[in-house]
């Protein structure tokens, strides 16, 4: 970085730089905990058997095998995407205005742990359902290991509750599914030959007001061969919701090309893919019971509404631990 013309490819620096930013959070949390460790061996020993400096002692113990807890979570986290930004999707599944509720719900979800988990969420494209939440939206989740964090998140989630657009209070089953794709960066080869391209230009939807967009600025991509679509609406003009729905449709081309070459691979070894709508990877339950439990490692828990306000700290590093051949 102290070379001369390091600044001259602004790409190329940017990237180093944040390459030294995620070795940086490996290495020296790492010394630290190491030091730390080696400073209280030698207050035990200066103790003298003082129980309250024990004590003392102890609490630091506690602290100290968080940090490593967390360490070796990061240690896990080295797949090639773990690091990069999230382009997360919500959609909701059959069952009208209840499941478009239940997508508005995970979008809160998902807002409140980036929140508490210092990463920056922006609301890249959203369609407000008919009668309440959301029939679909797309986040850009921006922060540490975001990607590595959220891509046990993926599949489809199960809301059981009594609802509150029955006025026969009964209870009624909703489905919402999350997908969830690393943003690209862009030094990675994705060959979009612009005659496959089909551009729409529309008006941004909103539910009105004195802001709404009233320019045609809205912009939806479609890649022709694939049938994979991507839109934003969100940014300020047309040319920065073309520049974000590339970057979307960049990534989506990407994980395409990922799932085709992992399913020849499946096929080689005789494996079996689950198809990825019908894989019911957790269900949120509020009546006649509370529980929160993630089918994939049998992790639950009673405390819905602190799920449902973005802890998903359990479910997240449960599922990192699993044997990798046992995520799906």
């Amino acid at each position: 970085m102290s070379g001369p013309g390091f600044w001259d490819n602004p790409a190329q620096a940017n990237k180093t730089m944040r390459e030294l930013k995620y070795l940086k959070n490996c290495v020296e949390p790492f010394v630290h905990s190491t030091k730390r460790l080696e400073d209280l061996r030698e207050l035990t020993v200066l103790s003298q058997d003082d129980q309250e400096f024990l004590n003392q002692v102890q609490e630091e113990l506690v602290q100290l095998e968080a940090e490593v807890n967390r360490l070796e979570l990061q240690s896990i986290l080295s797949g090639p995407f773990d690091a990069n930004n999230v382009i997360l999707s919500i959609n909701a599944g059959a069952g009208g205005t209840e499941s478009c509720d239940w997508a508005n719900m995970l979008l809160r979800m998902y807002t409140r742990w980036a929140e508490d988990n210092n990463c920056k969420v922006k609301v890249l494209d959203i369609l407000a359902g008919e009668g309440a939440g959301i029939k679909n939206a797309t986040l850009s989740v921006e922060g540490d290991m975001a990607y590595g964090y959220l891509k046990g998140e993926k599949g489809v989630h199960r809301l059981v509750r009594i609802s509150p657009f029955d006025s026969n209070k009964r209870r009624h089953t909703s489905f919402a599914s999350v997908d969830v794709i690393p943003e690209i960066e862009e030094d990675i080869e994705i060959d979009i030959n612009p005659a496959d391209l089909r551009i729409d230009i529309f008006r941004s939807s909103g539910p009105g007001g004195q802001s709404v967009n009233t320019t045609d600025s809205a912009v939806r991509m479609t890649h022709l061969p694939t049938g994979i679509v991507a839109q934003c609406q969100n940014e300020r003009s047309q040319l920065q919701n073309r520049q974000v729905a590339m970057k979307i449709l960049r990534a989506r081309l990407y994980e395409l090309k990922r799932r085709e070459q992992d399913e020849r691979m499946a096929k080689e070894y005789g494996e079996k893919q689950k198809i990825e709508w019908g894989s019911q990877i957790r269900s949120y339950v509020m009546q006649p019971y509370c529980m929160v439990k993630d089918h994939r490692t049998d992790v639950e828990t009673g405390n819905v509404t602190k799920v449902m306000d973005g802890d998903l700290k359990m479910f997240i590093e449960a599922y990192l631990k699993m044997k990798p051949g046992k995520q799906s």
